[in-house]
């Protein structure tokens, strides 16, 4: 049986469609995740799922317990593991409403536990990060996109900022001159957790307005049509994730 783990960002809290859900409570030598983890199916799928932001309690980027977060999901032995994650865009061919699989990231973050190496052990583990997203995830979430016919972006750099405030004009042209080409706040130390535990990972970004100082963001950010755009490229990513776990030989991914 096939078990993938969701972490939800701004535009998926909850899941409501899970069938024989059960909430697990895990504390953890890190303290408590965002939330309790949600366990249940979707047709024959085993879904664990984790609100990053929390659920009674909203979290800011900068204040999510990450390591927690992840230690708990690993406990339950996922297959994979797919984050979500809204986004603004820099580069002009990418639009509001359109979903990209990123395959690099740049880390502007400060001040975040980053690692599970805490000084205390005889040893340090070091990990190869060179490529910091689970190829064979993202190659499973992109056949499923097409299967499903959601165009979506192959590739690209997460830039991930400190938050919660959005980034100045200036500071987005700075990360585009660095190559970035969507600018979030979530996907680190996340992604980077996931490697030190071994768990397959990989992000689906949900564009939802042109970073600070582009196009429709010249002068400010609209937040007008934002919730509607997140909505709905939520759930095209839900559908992927779900259709990427049908799909799944589990001796692809090993």
């Amino acid at each position: 049986m096939t078990t993938i783990a969701i972490i939800g960002g701004s535009g998926l809290h909850e899941m409501p469609q899970l069938s024989d859900k059960k909430e697990v409570f895990s504390e953890t030598p890190w303290g408590m995740p965002s939330a309790p983890l949600e366990v249940g199916f979707i047709g024959k799928t085993k879904v664990v799922f984790l609100s990053r932001h929390g659920m009674s309690v909203r979290y800011p980027p900068h204040m999510i317990n990450y390591r927690a977060n992840l230690w708990a999901i690993n406990q339950l032995s996922p297959d994979f593991v797919v984050g979500f994650g809204s986004v603004g865009c820099i580069s002009p061919e990418d639009k509001p409403g359109m979903l990209a699989i990123p395959d690099q990231l740049i880390d502007y973050t400060w001040g975040r536990e980053s690692s599970y190496n805490c000084g205390d052990s005889e040893t340090i583990v070091h990990i190869d990060f060179t490529n910091p997203f689970d190829e064979k995830v993202r190659e499973l979430l992109l056949d499923a996109s097409g299967a499903l016919s959601y165009p979506i972006i192959d590739g690209g750099v997460y830039g991930v900022t400190q938050g919660p405030r959005l980034e100045t004009a200036s500071e987005v042209d700075r990360m585009a001159r660095d190559g970035v080409h969507y600018i979030g706040m979530t996907l680190m130390p996340e992604a980077c957790l996931a490697r030190e535990l071994n768990l397959p990972y990989a992000m689906i970004c949900q564009i939802v307005n042109h970073a600070a100082g582009r196009q429709t963001s010249e002068e400010c950010i609209d937040f007008t049509n934002l919730s509607e755009i997140l909505e709905r490229t939520t759930k095209q990513s839900l559908e992927i994730v779900l259709k990427a776990s049908e799909d799944l030989n589990i001796d692809e991914l090993k």
